[in-house]
């Protein structure tokens, strides 16, 4: 008998901040897969449903899809606390390393944050995909993206998964030569 192992599973997704990433958009494409693989998910855009520790310590998952936002001690420390007891922390593109540029905390327990997007919107890069521990890119090969190209500052802790080469194109970056800038990670 096969038992589907997610079963049961809850994820909250927390949606806010600029509108130019398209949080809820971004927000149902998540919502959606999680639920087609057995997820209970909750929809939530305020950061207040983060207050709550012993809710957060009862999820599986939590997805931050907030760009630029400001998130104050009470809805961070209970996030961090429960990412720090086991509770999956995911996220993408600004919704994660962008969301809170004024908390240290969330960086370093994200193992990240943005820096810049050399070139703007519209840039053709690849994301060259790396063999590890993690089973998370199985199957998924070397893609090219037209988007903004994300050079961020990584904890030296995480795990690699996917890169991406810095410069594709001109400007101020451009001096210190080629660079593989994480752009998929895992942290533990």
């Amino acid at each position: 008998m096969e038992v589907n192992n997610t079963m049961n599973k809850k994820a909250l997704i927390v949606q806010g901040g600029w509108d130019g990433h398209e949080p809820v958009q971004v927000a149902d494409v998540f919502k959606n897969a999680l639920e087609e693989s057995g997820f209970e998910v909750e929809l939530s855009d305020t950061l207040d449903s983060f207050l709550d520790k012993e809710k957060l310590l009862g999820l599986d998952l939590i997805i931050p899809i907030w760009t630029m936002g400001e998130i104050n001690n009470e809805q961070l420390w209970p996030v961090i606390e429960a990412v720090a007891e086991g509770v999956g922390i995911a996220g993408c593109h600004g919704g994660m390393c962008d969301a809170f540029r004024n908390s240290v905390q969330w960086q370093f327990m994200t193992g990240g944050n943005w820096v810049s997007h050399p070139g703007s919107d519209g840039v053709e890069y690849e994301i060259n995909i790396k063999r590890g521990s993690s089973p998370i890119t199985e199957g998924i090969e070397d893609f090219t993206v037209k988007s903004e190209q994300y050079y961020l500052h990584v904890d030296p802790s995480i795990e690699v998964l996917a890169t991406t080469r810095f410069p594709v194109i001109d400007g101020p970056h451009a001096t210190n030569g080629a660079v593989d800038a994480p752009q998929i990670w895992t942290k533990r």
